[in-house]
């Protein structure tokens, strides 16, 4: 099928979708649109912020949107890879060992403060991320699709938690940060769900097969060379940045290639344009870069890097594919 012909996301079924949310969620809409960006790209998501500013929230309802499986790991510093993936069990009866699945089997896993965990435990997750398959006593079985990992961690500073290493970082598609709601927001929060969080009214937009053909539909959209260019270039700068010490890999490039094409197709086209790269970039290549000491010592954020690059790399002109 060409690009030009694309079955693309009705626009009314998405707003139904941001519809439904909002019941629970106020606000948000952009990042709901990240973490729906993020499962047509088959990429995980981590959400960063201080307790209580709705990051389990949204997730659980963001679940809810969509008819698929969901589960919840709460983590917890004695909790244990089999808690997670699960394990062989000897049945007595049968004289047999059968595999107890853990909550990793599903669609949609919820890892709520992940960095709560202790760090064998949280490399348990790699697999499942990277390869959407398990591998317990020597067996590999292959997890259900859709399959997207959104996980929440609380500031890195903050006590009692085991910061994620960079390798690991590197498995997120996206890292989103929240921040504290407008006051308007806040008004509208506590007269709408001050009192109960409304999950149940939440309806299911779309299906399991419907996912996935959106999905392969993202990998239809077109780039442009001089977009793909554009995307190198800005890889090739972190690289080379006074102030960076570990610019993006190739695997960031991939993923914000990828990214930008999802991102496309849920604002209706089947192209990408030079501001879907402006737009994606922050959330997608933000947790993947390491600052030097002098940045950190300066108050310098990787957000304040990025956004000096994009000023100062051309931008190509837009080009319909």
């Amino acid at each position: 099928m060409s690009a030009n012909h694309l079955p693309f996301i009705q626009k009314e079924a998405l707003e139904h979708l941001w519809k439904e949310l909002s019941k629970s969620v106020i606000g948000r809409k952009v990042e709901m649109k990240l973490l729906l960006t993020a499962l047509l790209t088959e990429g995980h998501v981590l959400l960063e912020d201080l307790p209580g500013t709705g990051k389990t929230t949204m997730v659980k309802a963001f679940s809810k949107g969509l008819d698929c499986a969901f589960s919840r790991i709460q983590c917890t510093p004695d909790l244990l890879p089999s808690d997670i993936l699960g394990a062989s069990i000897f049945n007595p009866k049968t004289n047999e060992f059968y595999l107890r699945k853990g909550p990793v089997f599903t669609n949609v896993l919820l890892v709520d403060e992940i960095n709560r965990a202790l760090p064998r435990t949280q490399s348990s997750l790699l697999e499942c991320m990277e390869e959407k398959q398990v591998s317990i006593e020597g067996v590999t079985y292959s997890l259900t699709a859709p399959f997207i990992v959104l996980a929440t961690q609380n500031p890195v500073d903050m006590e009692g938690t085991f910061p994620l290493p960079e390798a690991q970082l590197d498995r997120f598609l996206m890292k989103l940060k929240l921040g504290y709601p407008t006051i308007e927001e806040e008004q509208q929060m506590l007269g709408q769900v001050g009192d109960e969080i409304p999950f149940d009214q939440i309806n299911s937009i779309f299906q399991p097969a419907e996912i996935q053909a959106m999905q392969r539909q993202t990998q239809e959209v077109q780039i442009h060379p001089s977009i793909i260019q554009y995307i190198t270039i800005l890889a090739h700068e972190t690289r080379n940045h006074p102030l960076l010490s570990i610019g993006v890999s190739p695997r960031a490039s991939k993923a914000l290639y990828k990214t930008v094409k999802a991102w496309a197709l849920l604002n209706g086209r089947h192209y990408v344009i030079p501001d879907d790269v402006k737009e994606i970039v922050q959330p997608v290549w933000n947790h993947r870069l390491l600052l030097k000491p002098e940045a950190r010592f300066n108050d310098t954020r990787s957000e304040d890097i990025l956004n000096d690059i994009i000023s100062k790399t051309e931008v190509p002109e837009e080009q319909v594919v």
